[in-house]
């Protein structure tokens, strides 16, 4: 009967154990994000890459060398709209594009970038 017992035992032990691990990490993950809430984690800044940002939002429909795909080519792009009016279209959306993929100082970077490209 008491080898029985042992086996159930271990399970037993290796459970709590895990659960205090688990416990801990929570703990200091909890930690951490309470510090960033209270402004001790990293900020943002407008001054992102606007290249970083294309291809993070905008290469899948616009190919990442600016060729269309999805969306329309935005070679020359420059040439065909002002920057006033590229933002107007990113902040707005056009079309099958969708709004508000970036608004304010991203969407001027990102347009900026686009006519020099």
């Amino acid at each position: 009967m008491k080898r029985a017992l042992i086996p159930f035992a271990m399970i037993a032990i290796i459970g709590i154990l895990t659960m205090i691990v688990i416990s801990s990490v929570g703990m200091n993950q909890e930690q951490a994000i309470e510090s960033e809430e209270e402004g001790g984690g990293e900020e943002q800044t407008a001054s992102a890459n606007p290249e970083e940002m294309f291809q993070n939002s905008c290469a899948s429909c616009h190919g990442g060398d600016l060729s269309g795909g999805v969306g329309p080519n935005l070679q020359g792009i420059g040439d065909r709209l002002s920057v006033d009016e590229i933002v107007s279209v990113i902040e707005n959306g056009k079309g099958q594009m969708p709004a508000g993929l970036y608004t304010g100082e991203e969407a001027q970077q990102v347009a900026e970038w686009l006519v020099e490209q």
